[in-house]
């Protein structure tokens, strides 16, 4: 459980709880990082506020298998030290739930990995990479983790505000494919308001 409670969002527990009963589903070989665009002169400050989830894409997501994909909230919270608490706020059962992590700099302004990683059991690494984004509107984040010896990616598109444009979205299409993905393994989020316009 503590697997799908960490990939960042519970649209994703469904696939990887498949995946762990066996499936023979395989999963699409997460790209080199040298294939990840990181967004040039990254600004850590500009970047942390509030973000909705619009779209997601991943080797672990089945498109056919989600249902329905509520709208989620991530907010990334500067600290001195230059890492960020990272919480999503997701709605659940009718519930609120709040997952909080640490994003730790990496070596290159822009990348990150997860802090306290001993904290979360058969995760052996987890990189979060800042492919594009222009502070105000949009943002492309690109998760890459190894858990118990099986590497799973994702791309999350971020939004400001709810609706972001069909070329935006256009755009984060085009670049999921570009890593392998396919139309199955993307979804788009339907707008909600209970938990996350009350924060």
């Amino acid at each position: 459980m503590p697997l799908g409670l960490l990939w960042l969002g519970l649209t994703l527990l469904g696939a990887l709880q498949t995946q762990a009963q066996g499936s023979t589903q395989k999963l699409i070989p997460a790209p080199p990082l040298l294939r990840v665009p990181l967004q040039p002169d990254f600004q850590d400050d500009q970047f942390q506020g509030k973000w909705y989830v619009i779209g997601l894409a991943g080797n672990a997501v089945n498109k056919e298998e989600e249902g329905e994909f509520k709208m989620y909230t991530t907010t990334y919270q500067l600290k001195e030290d230059q890492s960020y608490n990272v919480t999503s706020t997701l709605l659940r059962d009718q519930r609120c739930d709040h997952w909080i992590r640490t994003f730790v700099p990496s070596f290159q302004p822009g990348q990150f990995n997860l802090g306290n990683i001993e904290r979360y059991p058969g995760i052996q690494s987890y990189t979060v990479r800042v492919v594009a984004t222009n502070y105000n509107q949009f943002a492309m984040v690109f998760f890459k983790k190894v858990s118990n010896n099986k590497e799973y990616f994702k791309i999350t598109l971020y939004g400001r505000t709810k609706e972001l444009t069909p070329k935006l979205k256009e755009n984060f299409i085009r670049f999921t494919k570009s890593l392998g993905l396919t139309d199955n393994h993307i979804i788009f989020s339907v707008p909600i308001d209970q938990c996350i316009d009350d924060e």
